[in-house]
């Protein structure tokens, strides 16, 4: 009984131990400005969005009424 008990520990200290070498993260999100962007850009009609995932990117957003940054993960 005392043997499988100890077994019984030692793999439940094996699992715990390998589940806590496992790095757990999010990739960073960064942001680019798309260059080839020309006119107003306004954040409620998802334009920009829409261009930037057409680029390859994530999805993208305003900044300033000119400036259309597109995010990725890098």
């Amino acid at each position: 009984m005392e043997r499988k008990t100890f077994s019984f520990l030692l793999l439940l200290l094996l699992v715990l131990a390998s589940d806590v070498a496992v790095e757990r993260g999010e990739a960073k999100t960064c942001s680019t400005k798309n260059e080839e962007w020309a006119g107003r850009c306004i954040d409620y009609d998802g334009t920009c969005q829409k261009w930037c995932r057409n680029g390859g990117y994530q999805g993208g957003w305003c900044r300033g009424p000119r400036s259309c940054y597109c995010l990725f993960n890098c």
